[in-house]
């Protein structure tokens, strides 16, 4: 471990730590890479005093979220704890996996290997693998949120002699549900947001069918080359899972059209907001391993698994919704084929994605014997009709896991970590406490 000088912000002293790990733990002796995470400690606070906390962000393929001073959640935490910042592996600052640095691995067959090593259960030993050197041995409260509660429940079936207690946010996933399963639950969830967004926005009926017909004709190049197509603008509808997301869509869509010399044509300042929302620049590890976080049949590839499902849905094809009178729906947090033709940031990893999917071999994720005897304290925040997650999942694995405490609610929505900042953490605290 190796740690860097320290620096402060209003309220707050962070320190950058620097850890090796092994990339496949099952080869201590082999490759290793790098671990980047920060340290936050309220300031007038001895750090040596106080129990730790580690943070395991959403995604896959999300750095730690960059907070300044005590901003939204964190907050609550400094209150009493030492909180950790991990930017897990391949993201952030730790050692990058990207299209600029994946080419290092070599063929893609030796990229999608690499990336084989990603998942959450490398995540959970990464944690293990550092927490000695940080708390002397002493377990940790871990806070998972949305993928950082699938780690977080990775955790408890495979290392709860680390955690003092798990506090989960969003993030409660299916002990056992297929890939396509996920997804088969998942459209049914993301068409009721699109119709909940035209309920409050009839207007946008008219202007997304306008321009997805627009695009159908004449698909656009965003700046940096991403290939805008009716499709990949249906895309969008992944702004629908979180609290303002509806606000946001809505306000993109209004201002899409200018007029020009050559007639109506999308604004540059449309296409520079869609281009901020759907390239994967900054988390290519998001397209490439979202379906994988789900596998656990060794012998069942995802196999491009939430195309496969839309495929049965009509509803969701964009040249037969234009064809009739309906809204058009768009698509949430799914991945398709046409996102490594169309986004420069993953173009060049395409074979590697299409390998990733085809991959047999996956293990199992969690254990539901060792979930079922659990001993740590457990509070989990499940968002009422959650787009990204499915509620119906979440609440039958909270009812495998001995002790888990729920808190069901429709105050927030996927985000509510974020939207919620210190009630949302201070609700979970006082659940794995019993005092409430």
């Amino acid at each position: 471990m190796t740690v860097d000088r320290s620096y402060r912000q209003p309220g707050v002293v962070l320190t950058d730590h620097r850890f090796t790990v092994p990339l496949d733990h099952a080869r201590p002796d082999g490759e290793h890479i790098e671990l980047y995470a920060r340290e936050a400690v309220a300031t007038g606070k001895d750090p040596e005093t106080l129990p730790w906390l580690l943070y395991l962000e959403g995604g896959p393929g999300f750095g730690a979220r960059r907070f300044v001073g005590r901003q939204a959640w964190l907050e609550r935490a400094l209150t009493e704890y030492r909180v950790l910042l991990l930017d897990q592996r391949g993201t952030g600052r730790s050692t990058p996996a990207s299209r600029q640095t994946l080419p290092l691995r070599g063929t893609p067959e030796q990229q999608a290997e690499y990336l084989a090593h990603f998942r959450a259960d490398s995540i959970v030993r990464d944690a293990e693998a550092i927490r000695p050197g940080l708390t002397g041995g002493a377990p940790w409260t871990v806070l998972g949120q949305s993928f950082g509660g699938f780690c977080t429940t990775h955790y408890l079936s495979t290392a709860p002699e680390g955690l003092t207690a798990a506090l989960i946010t969003g993030g409660l996933p299916s002990l056992t549900a297929t890939a396509d399963e996920v997804y088969e639950a998942a459209y049914p969830r993301i068409e009721r947001k699109n119709l909940a967004h035209y309920a409050r926005y009839p207007m946008d009926v008219e202007r997304a069918r306008r321009i997805a017909d627009h695009l159908l004709q004449r698909p656009a190049e965003l700046p940096g080359g991403y290939r805008l197509t009716a499709t990949a603008f249906r895309s969008l509808g992944i702004l629908l899972g979180t609290g303002d997301g509806s606000h946001q869509l809505h306000h993109l869509l209004e201002d899409a059209f200018v007029p020009t010399v050559s007639g109506p044509a999308l604004s540059e300042a449309f296409l520079e907001g869609v281009r901020g929302l759907l390239s994967f620049a900054g988390h290519p590890l998001y397209a490439l391993l979202h379906e994988p976080i789900y596998a656990q049949d060794p012998a069942a590839p995802t196999a491009w698994a939430a195309e496969r499902v839309r495929a049965g849905r009509p509803g969701f094809d964009a040249e037969k919704a234009l064809a009739g009178d309906g809204p058009l729906l768009f698509t949430g947090e799914t991945i398709h084929p046409w996102h490594f033709t169309a986004d420069p940031a993953l173009a060049p990893l395409r074979e590697t994605a299409e390998l990733l999917a085809a991959r047999t071999g996956w293990q199992p994720l969690y254990d539901p014997a060792r979930l079922a005897a659990n001993e740590v304290p457990v509070a989990a925040a499940v968002y009422h009709d959650d787009m990204y997650v499915d509620t119906a999942h979440s609440l039958q694995t909270a009812r495998a896991i001995r002790g888990l405490r729920t808190w069901v609610t429709d105050e927030f929505e996927h985000d509510g970590l974020r939207a919620g900042g210190p009630r949302v953490l201070d609700r979970l605290l006082a659940l794995v406490r019993d005092e409430v």
